[in-house]
């Protein structure tokens, strides 16, 4: 009687035997694998406040955008998420589009960053790279792109300093942080923050990186290293995994007085849409949020909910308010091939009319 799963000893032998010239191949490929670059587009350090650093992208082509882009991201991770590599860079193709394109790169804390609080990065950091950029283009308002964390702290420091913000993006960014299905900030709520803080001071990259991974265990522990064995005779493939698994690994500690005021106000007390957020001592007012706005979210985002990013639209006071949603996940929208054709252009023509 044939087997419900037609195995048999030929399929059997067959799979042995493509099974021996994938791991014989494989040798050859980990043998000539050198150590992945990430990073693909030449860039230049133009302003600097002790371990932050604002750079700015070189293109093939001078820019032809008279204001500039300053991207912000999340503190989480390292910011060469956008500009990966050269076939995988949110950076390369504004650059080829005319934008004249900035990061702030936040740089790894250490014991003495302890203390930083949220005012530090929002009004400091970011506030003092918008002032650079203002000053040195002659333009009262820069173009700012806010990614995840870095959406928020584009959100408090534009509503704070509304003339210094000429459009707004924000990117898989959380607004409402109590949506039903926020699995992060569900778990964020029962976590005694203070506690955290005041017994590790900075907050360890590899306790926020576990957790992040926990929220998906199976696809991030398991399923992703059983799919990479399907990829070890193939070098491109292999090299596109390795500078994924280096971003992912490649996590600065968080700074605890930052990270404490951060969990505080937005993951357990929702102060955005509740009211009450406060950068320094002043309060912030999404309402004051009047200049044009780009919302792009990700539909299968398991970090920011599409409900956690769409409520920007009832709270922001802008008259012009757009939205983009992207079918991917939260890595998938500067990564995948769809995004490389889809989010410069949409940024750019965005922009352009503005």
């Amino acid at each position: 009687m044939p087997s419900p799963l037609a195995i048999t000893p030929e399929t059997l032998t067959e799979e042995a035997l493509r099974l021996q010239r994938k791991l014989l191949a494989s040798i050859s490929t980990l043998r000539e694998l050198q150590d992945v670059q990430v990073g693909a587009t030449p860039r230049e350090e133009v302003w600097r406040d002790g371990k932050v650093v604002l750079y700015r992208f070189r293109g093939k082509q001078p820019p032809t955008a008279r204001v500039p882009l300053l991207i912000c991201y999340a503190l989480v991770n390292r910011p060469y998420m956008v500009d990966l590599q050269d076939d995988r860079s949110l950076v390369k193709g504004l650059l080829a589009r005319g934008e004249d394109v900035y990061v702030i790169d936040w740089g790894y804390p250490d014991r003495s960053d302890r203390y930083l609080t949220l005012d530090d990065y929002v009004e400091r950091f970011l506030g003092g790279a918008i002032d650079h950029l203002c000053a040195h283009h002659q333009v009262p308002a820069i173009n700012l792109l806010g990614i995840c964390q870095g959406g928020v702290f584009s959100l408090c420091h534009a509503a704070l300093r509304p003339e210094r913000v000429r459009n707004l993006i924000t990117m898989v960014t959380p607004v409402d942080f109590h949506t039903p299905d926020n699995m992060l900030s569900n778990w964020n709520r029962a976590v005694d923050v203070d506690l955290l803080v005041d017994t590790l001071g900075n907050v360890p990259a590899d306790l926020m990186n576990f957790t992040y991974l926990m929220l998906k265990p199976w696809r991030l522990f398991v399923q992703k290293y059983v799919g990479m064995l399907e990829q070890l005779d193939d070098r491109k493939a292999m090299g596109d995994f390795l500078r994924m698994e280096q971003w992912i690994f490649d996590s600065p500690d968080q700074a605890g007085e930052a990270f404490r005021q951060f969990s505080k106000q937005f993951f357990q007390e929702n102060r955005l849409v509740k009211g009450g957020a406060k950068i320094g001592r002043r309060e912030v007012h999404l309402g004051m949020l009047e200049m044009p706005i780009l919302n792009i979210y990700a539909e299968q985002d398991h970090l920011v909910p599409p409900d956690a990013s769409r409520a920007l639209r009832r709270l922001c006071g802008s008259s012009d308010y757009t939205e983009l949603s992207f079918k991917g996940g939260h890595i998938g929208i500067y990564v995948s091939s769809r995004a490389q054709r889809e989010v410069p252009d949409t940024i750019h023509a965005w922009l352009a009319k503005r």
